[in-house]
């Protein structure tokens, strides 16, 4: 798998087609790192070019470069119409529906798609690639309609509402000073947030339509989020359920490195390897070394298996994304005639091949495993809720509700009804990669859906991040009721002080949803593993 290209978020993010990983997009879209293109990939793009142009002078009837789209792929487009067919694609594409994305989907979408293009087999000019960067790091964030992308011929619509502020038109939202020096956000005309950038409007040339909007970089873009929120969420929940095992009396035997050598997934090993790191030291879990209990409940024994599960998921998914950000993915795409079938279109110099390459699916389906699993760590998280909180299963030492006077109080009863809402909710969640609707006069009978996966995806790691921060809560509640004598693990007790930093005890009833968001940006923000990695002097798995 490629590294990282820099660790820290004030340097800049390499463009160059090979390198980009998932933690690459998010400090682009999230933290506003800066964006660069190397001198050898704009020497890529520049060789691409001279290829599509001299290709263009030699007359020869290529796809996507003088002929029309999808079912019109048979119509001839004359030489002196090239430049308004592109513009006529980007125009007519931009058709979307739903709600706008976010400030942080949009950057993800544009740093995808500047590194696609700076593979150098899209064949369009530097300047198109100059634009995107400048835009990315002047903040000027196309407005793009969430809906309308079936995953192939990738994510055309959302991708052509993007392509839209190039050519001066749609809209975008730009970073203004007020006449106080006040930083604002204002909507403007795709020409005047141009102009907000010092650029001017392109006029698109041959090939660059279709380049700007064919491609996964709206599914790529997603998933890459997806990932490291994803992967952030297991190792809070490693931690949640170490915590959980300590204040339930449950054994840390079943985490054993002997037992995940006879069955050696990787995944089982981290999380085992975590919980074993996290209660090291833990005076609570050796106060019960022979007492009579035989074996935990499987949301506690069976930790280490279902949250590896889950890092497997996620790090199939992540190796898809990898490859996926590295890609070309519009179509058709330009090489060295020598490299090529020699049935490609073009001239003895230049080949120009028509695939397949912007179809979703080598995202969609792991998206939707990524769903699946964030589903099953949802669920074996809310089972050990219930085991804190519930009278029937839960140790004599934690009151029912994890609070005194229970009859009289509440307590956490109904954050577990939270739980198990959104655990409901991503239960009920499609799988959309399973689904079809051929379009285009059926000449693109076959779609992935990888744009709808990737959201339904993030939401799922969303719920799944709330249901952990309530296992947080109520492991930090049930602790209160453990013996002041009796010590956490070194990485429970830097878990139990994270909560309590930011949410005190429950000692009388009162609104739950301010600590509940409170608990969910305690692991979405990362701010619990940084107190955890802190406290063992390592990282987590």
């Amino acid at each position: 798998m490629p590294e990282s290209s820099f660790d820290s978020e004030s340097e800049p993010v390499r463009a160059d087609g090979e390198t980009l990983v998932p933690e690459d997009v998010a400090r682009v879209a999230r933290h506003d790192a800066p964006v660069v293109v190397t001198e050898e990939t704009r020497e890529k793009v520049r060789v691409a070019r001279e290829r599509v142009e001299e290709v263009v002078e030699s007359g020869e009837v290529v796809y996507g470069l003088n002929t029309g789209f999808g079912e019109l792929v048979d119509q001839r487009i004359p030489r002196e119409d090239i430049e308004q067919l592109q513009l006529n694609l980007v125009r007519s594409h931009a058709a979307g529906a739903g709600r706008e994305l976010t400030t942080e989907e949009v950057r993800a979408m544009l740093l995808g798609r500047v590194n696609a293009l700076a593979k150098g087999h899209s064949g369009v000019r530097e300047v198109v690639v100059d634009h995107l960067v400048t835009m990315l790091n002047e903040r000027v964030h196309p407005v793009v309609k969430s809906r309308g992308s079936l995953g192939a011929s990738g994510d055309l619509a959302p991708l052509a509402h993007l392509a839209l502020v190039l050519v001066g038109e749609g809209e975008a939202e730009v970073e203004t000073e007020t006449e106080d020096g006040e930083s604002q956000t204002e909507r403007l005309p795709g020409d005047e947030a141009l102009a907000a950038a010092d650029l001017e409007p392109l006029t698109l040339r041959a090939k660059e339509g279709l380049a700007l909007i064919n491609g996964t970089q709206l599914s790529a873009g997603l998933a890459a989020l997806a990932v490291v929120d994803a992967e952030r969420a297991v190792r809070a929940a490693d931690a949640a359920g170490a915590l959980t095992t300590e204040v339930t009396m449950g054994t840390t035997a079943s985490a054993d490195d002997s037992i995940a050598r006879v069955r050696p997934h990787r995944g089982h090993a981290e999380s085992a390897r975590n919980v074993k790191r996290l209660t090291a030291d833990s005076e609570i879990v050796e106060s019960h070394r022979n007492c009579d209990r035989v074996q935990d409940a499987y949301s506690i024994r069976c930790l280490p298996q279902v949250h590896g599960a889950v890092r497997d998921a996620i790090r199939h998914l992540r190796e898809a994304v990898e490859v996926e950000l590295n890609s070309a993915t519009d179509n058709p795409l330009i090489f060295d005639a020598a490299e090529a079938d020699d049935r490609a279109s073009g001239t003895e110099n230049a080949a120009v091949l028509s695939g397949g390459n912007f179809h979703g699916d080598p995202l969609a389906l792991p998206l939707d495993y990524l769903t699946n699993a964030v589903t099953e760590l949802a669920a074996i998280c809310e089972r050990r809720v219930d085991r804190m909180l519930n009278p029937n299963v839960q140790e004599s030492h934690l009151p029912p509700f994890l609070t005194e006077g229970s009859g009289l109080r509440s307590g956490y009863m109904i954050a577990q009804y939270t739980a198990a809402a959104l655990l409901n909710e991503n239960r009920a969640t499609g799988r959309p990669s399973m689904d079809n609707t051929p379009v285009s006069g059926n000449q693109e009978d076959h779609v992935s859906m990888s744009a709808q996966s990737a959201f339904d995806a993030r939401g799922a790691v969303e719920n799944a991040i709330t249901v952990v921060g309530i296992e947080l809560l109520c492991g930090a509640q049930a602790a209160e009721f453990v013996g002041d004598d009796l010590a956490h693990g070194v990485g429970t007790e830097a878990t139990y002080e994270a909560v309590r930093d930011a949410v005190p005890p429950l000692a009388e009833d009162r609104p739950l949803h301010e600590e509940i968001q409170t608990a969910d940006a305690l692991v979405a923000s990362g701010l619990l593993e940084e107190r955890v990695e802190d406290a063992l002097g390592e990282s987590l798995a």
